[in-house]
C-alpha cells in the first residue's frame, strides 16, 4: 500500500528520532507492514490542471527509527492509496487553504483520514458545543459584557482561541481579578474575536484525561496529562507530565455515541480532553494517541492497534472500487 502523511512542518524539520509524536509510530508500524511511505507538508501541496499534487519524500526505517530521504518527487495525491492528513494548528488561511486542495483528490481512489472537508467544518473549541450535556457550562462570543457576567455567575472560568492547540493562549481568570478587563480585551481584541468561555473545573489541577477514539469506539486505554512548567494547563510533552489514567464505565458508554457521531462525519481519528467526566475540547486535526506512553503503561502495542484501523480502512476502499 503507498501512503501520504500530510504532517506539520515543526514536526518534518524534527522528523527523525521523535517517539513523542503519534506520526513516528504510524509511520514505522507502516513501513514495518510493508507499506510505501511518504511525508509532506501543507506548504508542498499544489494545483495543476485541476489535479492536486504532493512534493514528498520518502520514509524508511534504520536502527528502530524512521527517516525520510533527501531528494523529493512531485506527486500525484491519488496516486496513494491512502493519506493521513495530519498538520497541526493553529488552523489558519494556510490550512483552510490545505483542506481545499484536497477537494482535488478523489476520495473513491485515495481514503483521506480524517476527511479534510469534515476537519475544516469542525472547530476543535466550538463545536464541542454539539455535546453540551459532556462539557462544562461554557458560552461562544466576543461580546465583553456576556463574558464579563458568566464570570460573574461562575466565579472562575478560561478563556480559549477557537483555533490554537497545545494550550496556545488559553487564559485563566477568576472573579475579582484586577487585570479582567485587560484579560478579556486581548483576548476578544476589543470584542471583535469570538473565543469559548468556560467555566473552569478545580480538578483541572490535576490535569487532564486523554480519551482516544478510533473508528467509532471509545478505546479503553488513556493517560493523564499534568500542568507543566507552573501553569494550570499541559503544555509540555513530555513523559514526567504524563501518568496511566484509568477510562471508567460510565464515561466509555456516555462517549461512545460522540465517537460514532464523529465517525459518521468523516472524523474517525479523535481525541478527548477530559475533566471529571466533562469534556474540555474535541481534538480532530492531528489527535495524539500517546503511542509511547501508552505502550509503557498498558505493556501494549497501541500503534499497530491504530495503523491497522487506518490500513483496513483503505483497503476496504480498495475492495469497494
Amino acid at each position: 500500500m503507498k501512503v501520504l502523511f500530510v504532517i506539520d512542518r515543526m514536526e518534518f524539520k524534527w522528523f527523525e528520532f521523535n517517539k513523542l509524536v503519534t506520526n513516528f509510530w504510524i509511520i514505522k508500524s507502516m513501513l514495518e507492514k510493508s507499506c510505501e511511505v511518504w511525508v509532506t507538508t501543507i506548504d508542498k501541496l499544489s494545483l495543476t490542471n485541476q489535479k492536486a499534487y504532493a512534493i514528498c519524500h520518502k520514509t524508511y526505517t534504520k536502527d528502530e527509527n524512521i527517516f525520510y530521504e533527501k531528494e523529493y518527487k512531485k506527486t500525484l495525491i491519488n496516486d496513494f492509496d491512502l493519506c493521513m492528513f495530519r498538520p497541526d494548528p493553529p488552523v489558519d488561511l494556510d490550512y483552510i487553504n490545505a483542506t481545499y486542495i484536497f477537494d482535488f483528490v478523489d476520495q473513491e481512489k485515495t481514503v483521506i483520514l480524517n476527511n479534510p472537508v469534515a476537519v475544516r467544518n469542525f472547530n476543535e473549541k466550538l463545536h464541542t458545543c454539539m455535546f453540551p450535556d459532556l462539557m462544562p457550562n461554557h458560552i461562544v462570543t466576543s461580546n465583553r459584557e456576556d463574558i464579563l457576567n458568566f464570570l460573574k455567575e461562575n466565579e472562575e472560568i478560561i478563556i480559549k482561541p477557537l483555533n490554537q492547540c497545545f494550550g496556545g493562549g488559553v487564559m485563566y481568570l477568576k472573579k475579582g481579578d484586577m487585570n479582567t478587563s485587560v484579560i478579556i480585551n486581548s483576548m476578544t481584541n476589543d470584542s471583535t474575536k469570538i473565543v469559548m468561555v468556560q467555566k473552569y473545573l478545580p480538578s483541572a489541577r490535576f490535569g487532564d484525561k486523554r480519551v482516544m477514539i478510533l473508528g467509532g469506539k471509545v478505546l479503553d486505554y488513556c493517560i493523564q496529562k499534568l500542568p507543566s512548567n507552573n501553569d494550570f494547563k499541559f503544555n509540555e510533552h513530555s513523559i514526567s507530565n504524563i501518568v496511566k489514567a484509568q477510562l471508567s464505565e460510565e464515561e466509555k458508554e456516555n462517549f461512545t455515541p460522540l465517537a460514532q457521531k464523529l465517525d459518521s462525519m468523516g472524523i474517525p481519528l479523535v481525541g478527548l480532553d477530559v475533566i471529571d467526566g466533562k469534556i474540555i475540547e474535541i481534538n480532530v486535526t492531528s489527535p495524539c494517541y500517546f503511542i509511547n506512553e501508552i505502550n509503557t503503561y498498558f505493556d501494549i502495542h497501541m500503534e499497530d492497534i491504530v495503523t491497522n484501523f487506518i490500513l483496513n480502512c483503505a483497503k476496504v476502499n480498495t475492495v469497494a472500487n
